[in-house]
């Protein structure tokens, strides 16, 4: 594909009134000036009650993954134990991430999205009952996790390119950015109960209420009103192999898709992978109980949800930002893994919140805005498969380091290995200019 004439750094607006071969009848609710300018794609009704949905399932499900963090430790005070779980649990969004993709540029995605909600249900059900029996092992876990990665290898990448069918591409921006309110607003409330329910009433009440969290989402999803939805262009039919190699040929030889992607793989393999670094935190470094650890998750959460509903008033993003925003995540990273002290701790988890949420939500826009239709699902597969499917690398380096070096130098040492990939980006941003300036 021909280099674009658009530099990275600059601005990448919403295409507010792009033609649309056809309208909707989208039934939109009046909100207030203040809160128009930040929340503007809530005026449509079936993105507001799928973001409430959200709401709900996503507390439960950080309630399962604290529970399930604390769980083991329990079990095998193993940081060893924790990571092989963690790479349970993403190995299978590796492998499966960009066929999810091909799934999500192929099928309906609003009733794939059921079908895999629904699975979830039913394997934190099932995680409950054997923790309520005390029947659980730690083989058991290993299975879950697996289980559970395996449906969202298929979830995710369907759920990112679904939203553009929601809302569509005039609101994506502010869409992108109020899942990450949505997220975040989970990510504090669920590890804070979750902490209060395992230290009062063990981990099982915790997975049972992740289960029943999911009954909302199938339940908007099937009330949907197909009149106010953006059916997304569907991919031509062809072989899974022709349409994944279709998706990274578009992906590579995109400067814009690109410069994004080696942000993302650096700060998603070696920077997020907070489902093991908190509990390392917690428990080896900072050498607190349940209520601490769920506190911990919550302080990054305060920091993630002040950014997003900051970047939900932005109308438009940057590359810029997306550098400023891993730079700053990579060294709040390095002083979080030095940091003995509860307090000074929460502050940098709160900053660090603020950063990974600029980067996360600047990347995932930067990609929605740029690739077309027909393409979402494959390149939002690889969002998927760099920021999540890397994990069971990340996780299992930590755990190693962990055991050799001790986990304030396996963080350190993962927190610059992201500015190293920030680094290694932006070299990469200012050879394609000056190519780019050469053949003109």
């Amino acid at each position: 594909m021909p280099m674009t004439t658009t530099k990275p750094e600059t601005r990448i607006i919403a295409a507010r009134g792009t033609a649309q071969t056809t309208t909707p009848l989208v039934r939109r609710i009046a909100l207030p000036p203040w809160l128009a300018r930040g929340f503007s794609s809530l005026r449509i009704r079936n993105y507001r009650q799928y973001s409430i949905s959200q709401v709900i399932s996503m507390t439960g499900s950080w309630m399962q993954t604290t529970g399930q963090a604390w769980l083991v430790l329990q079990l095998t005070n193993s940081p060893v134990a924790l990571g092989l779980v963690t790479t349970l649990q993403f190995l299978p969004v590796t492998l499966l991430a960009l066929y999810g993709g091909v799934i999500a540029d192929r099928l309906p995605r609003q009733r794939t999205v059921i079908l895999t909600q629904s699975a979830a249900l039913i394997q934190a059900a099932v995680f409950g009952l054997l923790v309520a029996t005390g029947a659980i092992q730690l083989w058991h876990i290993f299975v879950l996790a697996f289980i559970q990665g395996t449906i969202s290898a298929i979830d995710n990448p369907v759920r990112q390119a679904f939203v553009v069918e929601l809302v569509g591409r005039d609101e994506v921006v502010n869409a992108v950015a109020l899942n990450s309110v949505v997220f975040n607003t989970a990510r504090i409330i669920g590890p804070a109960v979750a902490g209060l329910l395992i230290a009062s009433l063990g981990v099982a009440p915790a997975l049972f209420l992740n289960a029943i969290s999911f009954v909302p989402v199938v339940w908007v999803l099937l009330r949907l009103d197909q009149a106010a939805m953006f059916p997304a262009e569907r991919s031509a039919t062809g072989s899974v192999r022709k349409q994944l190699a279709e998706g990274l040929a578009y992906s590579w030889r995109t400067p814009n898709v690109l410069f994004v992607l080696i942000v993302i793989a650096f700060l998603g393999t070696f920077g997020y992978n907070f489902s093991m670094v908190l509990p390392l935190l917690a428990n080896y470094v900072l050498k607190t109980d349940a209520n601490g650890f769920g506190a911990l998750s919550s302080f990054f959460g305060i920091g993630s949800l002040i950014a997003a509903v900051s970047v939900a008033y932005a109308r438009n993003v940057t590359a810029r930002r997306l550098i400023l925003g891993s730079a700053a995540f990579s060294i709040l990273l390095g002083a979080v893994a030095l940091t003995p002290v509860f307090a000074l701790s929460a502050v940098l988890l709160i900053a660090l919140g603020i950063s990974g949420i600029i980067f996360s939500t600047t990347s995932n826009t930067l990609l929605q805005l740029t690739v077309p239709d027909a393409l979402r699902g494959r390149v939002m597969s690889l969002n998927v498969l760099l920021f999540m499917g890397s994990t069971p690398i990340g996780g299992f380096l930590i755990g190693v380091l962990s055991n050799l070096l001790g986990v304030p130098a396996a963080l350190f040492t993962c927190a610059a290995l992201c500015l190293l990939g920030v680094i290694i980006a932006v070299l990469y941003q200012r050879a394609t200019l000056k190519q780019f300036d050469a053949r003109r």
